[in-house]
């Protein structure tokens, strides 16, 4: 029976249930800026409810939330702050510290990827997280360049690199022949590129669970063509199908009733049996949720 590595869940959710105030344009970087003790908290409430990786709560830190002259001025400190307190929260522990890599120019958005800007932002986050992080983690990655762009500012670190795709989920599975990102390119070419660019382990998060499980055997399949094998990991949204109108955290989204922690567990168990190793959530996933999750899988942590 293969080991399950718990990830931890949203940082913004956790970040609310610790009672840091959240707006935008910042999000959950407002956090950084002004409560950093709650970011640190909410670290060491998923550690707590049994996170053995959680990641820096530098998401946000792109100008398209700060802001160009805020990210200029204060981009390379908040990077640091980031990955310094989730550092700080996991030591006299066993978890890992995973620096995030965000879309650079915006969720949800591969139409308006700029790679010479891109460059540039994960430049800042990745000097900055260096000497505080385990792991590199390029999440919510829209599009093929968006992937490529995280594994070119991680180059020659010595920290691997996991690549964690969000997937088209506003249409029913069924209607779709594979699986794409939302840059309508194919999980299969996604994963290929993976392989090619080195990753230490493919990912597929900030999506609706149902489009999850097709994601993770596709991975499989491509892995097995190419001969190798890697940990595939899933964390998934509470959240309904956030469409093409509009960017990630543009609003607070309403939470699905049915993902409450033991709904969300029941999801988890299909992704396992699926194949994946890594798991955890993604926005609106909150460390109950993670508790949950790690007394449900106690016995393969």
């Amino acid at each position: 029976m293969d080991k399950i590595t718990l990830l931890d869940g949203g940082m913004s959710r956790e970040l609310e249930r610790c009672g840091a105030t959240l707006r935008q344009p910042e999000w959950s970087a407002l956090a950084l800026m002004n409560e950093p003790d709650k970011v640190r908290a909410a670290h060491a409430a998923f550690i707590a409810a049994g996170s053995q990786v959680i990641t820096a709560n530098s998401y946000a830190v792109v100008p398209f939330h700060l802001g160009a002259d805020v990210f200029a001025e204060r981009g390379a400190e908040l990077a640091a702050r980031a990955g310094r307190l989730a550092r700080e929260a996991a030591m006299g522990t066993s978890a890992r510290v995973a620096g995030s890599l965000p879309p650079a120019c915006g969720s949800y958005l591969p139409q308006t990827f700029d790679p010479v800007a891109a460059r540039d932002i994960l430049s800042v986050l990745v000097t900055g997280m260096a000497p505080h992080v385990d792991l590199w983690l390029a999440e919510t990655m829209s599009s093929l360049a968006e992937a490529r762009a995280a594994a070119e500012a991680v180059a020659g670190s010595d920290k691997p690199l996991w690549i964690s795709f969000t997937l088209r989920d506003d249409m029913a599975t069924d209607a779709m022949p594979e699986p794409l990102l939302r840059s309508r390119e194919t999980v299969r070419d996604a994963v290929k590129l993976a392989l090619d660019l080195g990753a230490g382990a493919v990912l597929f998060n900030c999506s609706m669970p149902e489009v999850m499980q097709q994601a993770i055997e596709t991975a499989h399949e491509v892995m097995a063509g190419a001969g190798q094998v890697l940990p595939i990991g899933v964390y998934a949204n509470a959240f309904e199908s956030q469409d093409d109108d509009g960017a990630a955290n543009e609003v607070i989204s309403r939470l699905r009733a049915d993902l409450d922690p033991n709904g969300y567990s029941l999801w988890m168990d299909r992704w396992i049996s699926a194949g994946a190793s890594l798991v955890g959530g993604c926005c609106g996933i909150d460390s109950p949720h993670i508790r949950t999750l790690h007394d449900h899988l106690s016995e393969r942590l």
